[in-house]
């Protein structure tokens, strides 16, 4: 199930110690993730973690939750009339995600026809070169 709209809540007690921090959390929309998207510029990658971070001072909380993030990459992918190159995001250790329709092997080749090189000898298959790679964040165009 996709979000329709952003969602500001309070980070609950319980979550304080995961987050390391009190505040607000984002539980972001699939439009909001999808508009975000739009902005990587094309043979750059872009993390979960960087997603979330943008999204967090986006909106001014201290955090963007990482399921809802999932939950609307994945409701991208699965979107057949979305064009995003939503294939490159990965986790912030440059691992494929395997919530994408077609897993990892459907990640690994659209990267690679791309022109990244991905490791597939370790158990979990990674982007080389991940920080070279990145969207850069310190000169990034995503603005508020």
């Amino acid at each position: 199930m996709k979000l329709q709209e952003d969602v500001i809540t309070d980070i609950s007690k319980a979550r304080e110690k995961f987050f390391g921090c009190s505040g607000k959390m984002l539980l972001p929309s699939y439009q909001t993730v999808e508009a975000l998207l739009k902005q990587i510029p094309q043979h750059q990658l872009a993390t979960t973690e960087w997603i979330q971070r943008t999204l967090a001072a986006q909106f001014n909380v201290q955090v963007t939750c990482p399921v809802a993030t999932r939950k609307a990459l994945q409701a991208i992918a699965k979107d057949s009339s979305s064009n995003l190159s939503f294939w490159r995001v990965v986790k912030k250790n440059g691992e494929l995600m395997a919530i994408y329709p077609g897993a990892t092997a459907m990640q690994a080749e659209q990267l690679t026809q791309q022109g990244f090189e991905i490791d597939s000898t370790a158990k979990k298959s990674k982007v080389l070169n991940l920080k070279a790679n990145l969207v850069d964040f310190a000169h990034s165009s995503v603005t508020s």
